[in-house]
């Protein structure tokens, strides 16, 4: 005799209780949207933020500056008080269908099949085996999510002397998780010719925070058998190589989506970001599944992927009241030194995209930056940006760049002189 799995049937379930996946759920449950349902792996809701102590978050979605922390608890409690229901420990394992996922936590193994689909998972930093870096294997060695995951939520120690490698964001953080732990930054590693992160950042970490950044250079090696005692580094214009003396070692940024369930359902992924294919609307390729936040935009900040999750919900609500979606729709492109655009479909009569923003990814610095839009041969638009566009950290246009593209012509390709 088969064995039946328990179900449940929610009106929405998210899969992800960070930022985006938090604050779509309060959306949801404050508009009426039914039983509104989040599941995690983790421990406990919040996502990435719960465990990066520092200050910086809620920003753009709450319009005040709070600790990672704070503003996890905060958002967890906001999609508390709207009605959602939060379970944690809760794996979602695979699809039995097209719309309903199988579950296991301690509560044992289940069904849900709700009638939409928010996925949150987010993004994950490659370790140093998937950035193909030689050497041994000691300890010392971590991602951010993993140095920070052991110092704020565990307390534990580290090493006292490190080698940060990636100057975006998160390798800032790093550094003020390392202090915090009593292990000096010694040395920030990047392969461009000034570190990725905001000016700012820059000045503070190398006349406050005292860290020294070796520019176009790279990793090699890893140094250390039970323990890491150096690495290898080369710089990337003269081939010299140097050896530096730490025991710590932190692979910050290189982004790749949690898309393990959407190649799972044979959802269309774009070949830039990895994540899946999503319009203005933040749908999917499969009716009733949307997607949002980091796993979409690879990375950017808490506060942004939030508001994807407030964006989306409106969209939920109108899939959930028998809206169908428009089968037309052109596709936007790239080219270098672009990476990806997302979203990567227009399509009539949808929303602008969250924020009236097009995020896009660059792989070189442009310090005023010519926006050019073509579609079928000719240009439709072109636009000289005020911001300028760096590797490691999202670069925003304003989705009015669009106005003039046809519905019924050829893709939209985007480019940047």
């Amino acid at each position: 005799m088969t064995h039946q799995l328990p179900l449940i049937q929610p009106d929405v379930l998210i899969i992800g209780a960070g930022p985006s996946g938090l604050t779509a759920a309060a959306e949801l449950a404050d508009r009426g949207a039914g039983h509104i349902l989040v599941v995690d792996r983790e421990d406990a809701a919040g996502g990435i933020p719960r465990h990066s102590d520092h200050t910086g978050y809620g920003l753009r979605d709450l319009h005040r500056l709070m600790t990672g922390p704070a503003y996890a608890r905060h958002l967890v409690d906001r999609a508390n008080r709207a009605g959602a229901e939060i379970r944690t420990r809760t794996m979602v394992t695979g699809w039995a269908d097209e719309h309903t996922l199988d579950v296991t936590s301690p509560d044992g193994r289940y069904r849900i099949c709700p009638r939409a689909i928010v996925l949150a998972t987010g993004a994950r930093e490659r370790p140093r085996s998937a950035r193909r870096i030689p050497g041994d294997r000691p300890h010392g060695v971590y991602t951010t999510g993993q140095l920070q995951n052991l110092v704020h939520l565990h307390h534990q120690t580290v090493g006292k002397r490190a080698v940060i490698v990636g100057g975006e964001l998160v390798s800032w953080s790093a550094v003020l998780t390392l202090r915090e732990a009593g292990c000096t930054p010694a040395l920030m590693i990047s392969r461009y010719p000034k570190t990725e992160s905001y000016g700012a950042f820059n000045a503070v970490g190398r006349t406050v925070l005292h860290v020294p950044v070796a520019t176009r250079s790279r990793v090699t090696g890893v140094i250390g058998k039970g323990r890491c005692r150096a690495v290898e580094i080369e710089h990337l214009d003269t081939g010299r190589r140097t050896t530096v003396e730490c025991d710590t070692v932190v692979f910050t940024g290189d982004w790749i989506p949690d898309h393990e369930l959407v190649r799972a359902a044979g959802i269309a992924l774009d070949k830039g970001t990895l994540g899946p294919l999503t319009d203005t609307a933040l749908r999917t390729s499969r009716p009733g599944v949307f997607a949002v936040g980091n796993m979409l935009h690879p990375v950017d900040t808490a506060d942004i992927a939030a508001l994807d999750g407030k964006h989306v919900a409106r969209q939920v609500i109108d899939f959930l009241n028998g809206r169908q979606q428009p089968s037309e729709g052109v596709r936007l492109t790239t080219s270098a030194p672009l990476r990806w655009v997302t979203p990567q479909i227009l399509r009539p009569g949808d929303p602008a995209p969250a924020r009236g923003r097009l995020l896009l990814w660059s792989d070189e610095f442009v310090r005023c930056p010519k926006v050019t839009i073509r579609q079928d041969g000719r240009v439709i638009n072109r636009r000289i940006l005020a911001w300028p566009m760096a590797p490691g950290r999202v670069f925003r246009i304003p989705s009015s760049v669009l106005q003039g593209v046809s519905h019924t012509g050829g893709p939209v390709h985007i480019s940047v002189a």
